[in-house]
C-alpha cells in the first residue's frame, strides 16, 4: 500500500503485474545531461512526464525533442508528456543538468499512436474552497481532451491549494465495475498509483484508506516521494497546515478508461456543498 521514499535506481517503483495495483505501472527515472535510459513494458501504454528537467524521447523512430520545462520542482511550471504504445521500445535523453522523470502506465491490450502534450494542452480544472478546506487544483497530462487517443491510462497532477487541506473528499473508491438496477454504470473499477511531493518538502500529510464502510480503516504518514497503491476502499488525504502538497496521479481501469467514482454514502451529501465537485468528476474520462 505505502511505498516509502527510496532511491529505486531508476527500476520500476510498480511493476507490471504487480500483485495489489495489477493495472499500473509505475517508474522515476534520476538521469543526468548526456544519460539515457531505455526501457519497454510489454502489455502497458505509458507516458512520461517529467517532474523537473528537460528530455528528448525516442519511440522506435519517431522524436520527440525538449520534454519538460520546470526546474525547481513540480510547482515550477506546467507539466508536459509523451504517450507511448503498448510495449514500445523508448529511450530518455536527458537535455538539462538533470531531471527526475516519471513514467506512469496501465495494462492494455491494442497498440495506439504516440503523441505529445506540451504546456498548452494541459486540460485543468479546480475545485472546492478555502472555507471547506478541500481547495484543489488538477492538471490532466492524459485527461478529457486525449480521450480518443489512449486506450485505458489516465494521467494527472493534483495540487492542494493554499496550505493545509483535504483531498479526494468526499471520500469515494472505484474498485468494481458495477451498474445499479436501470443499467447505469455507478462505479468503475481502475486502480490507482500516487506519488506525493510536499512545499517545503520537509512537509507531511497522511492518506486514509478505508475497506469497509462503518469500520475503522488505515491510515499511512506521506513524506515527499512516498508511494500509495490504492487497490479498493474509500482513500481521501489530507496535508498538515502550513505546507502544501502536490501527488502524481496514475489510474488504470479494467474495463474502461472514464473513471466512475462512488462515493461514500454517509459523505455523498457534500458533493451538493462542495464548489465544483461536478466539474471534477466530468474530467476524468
Amino acid at each position: 500500500m505505502h511505498i516509502a521514499p527510496h532511491d529505486n535506481q531508476n527500476k520500476a517503483i510498480v511493476d507490471a503485474d504487480n500483485a495489489l495495483v495489477p493495472l499500473n505501472y509505475f517508474n522515476i527515472v534520476k538521469l543526468t545531461k548526456g544519460q539515457t535510459f531505455e526501457y519497454q513494458v510489454p502489455g502497458y501504454e505509458t507516458c512520461i512526464v517529467p517532474a523537473t528537467g528537460t528530455v528528448d524521447i525516442e519511440i522506435e523512430g519517431l522524436s520527440y525533442a525538449g520534454v519538460g520545462n520546470r526546474t525547481a520542482d513540480v510547482w515550477d511550471g506546467e507539466p508536459e508528456g509523451v504517450y507511448i504504445p503498448v510495449g514500445a521500445k523508448v529511450t530518455i535523453t536527458c537535455t538539462t543538468d538533470a531531471t527526475e522523470t516519471f513514467i506512469a502506465g496501465a495494462k492494455y491490450d491494442k497498440v495506439l499512436e504516440p503523441f505529445d502534450v506540451r504546456a498548452g494542452g494541459i486540460d485543468k480544472v479546480q475545485y472546492g474552497s478555502d472555507d471547506t478546506k478541500t481547495h484543489r487544483k488538477i492538471k490532466h497530462i492524459l485527461g478529457q481532451k486525449q480521450h480518443d487517443k489512449v486506450g485505458r491510462l489516465l494521467v494527472s497532477e493534483l495540487f492542494t491549494v493554499g496550505q493545509g487541506g483535504w483531498s479526494g473528499f468526499p471520500a469515494h473508491k472505484h474498485d468494481t465495475d458495477r451498474k445499479d438496477a436501470d443499467g447505469n454504470i455507478i462505479e468503475t473499477r481502475h486502480d490507482e498509483t500516487y506519488n506525493f511531493r510536499f512545499r517545503p518538502n520537509h512537509g507531511s500529510g497522511v492518506q486514509i484508506l478505508q475497506r469497509e464502510e462503518g469500520k475503522p480503516g488505515d491510515a499511512y504518514q506521506l513524506m515527499d516521494g512516498s508511494t500509495i497503491m490504492i487497490d479498493k476502499g474509500y482513500h481521501p488525504c489530507a496535508v498538515m497546515p502550513g505546507y502544501e502538497m502536490y501527488y502524481f496521479t496514475i489510474l488504470g481501469g479494467l474495463s474502461q478508461r472514464s473513471l466512475i467514482q462512488y462515493f461514500q454514502p454517509t459523505h455523498a451529501y457534500q458533493v451538493e456543498t462542495i464548489p465544483g465537485i461536478k466539474d471534477m468528476v466530468a474530467k476524468f474520462k
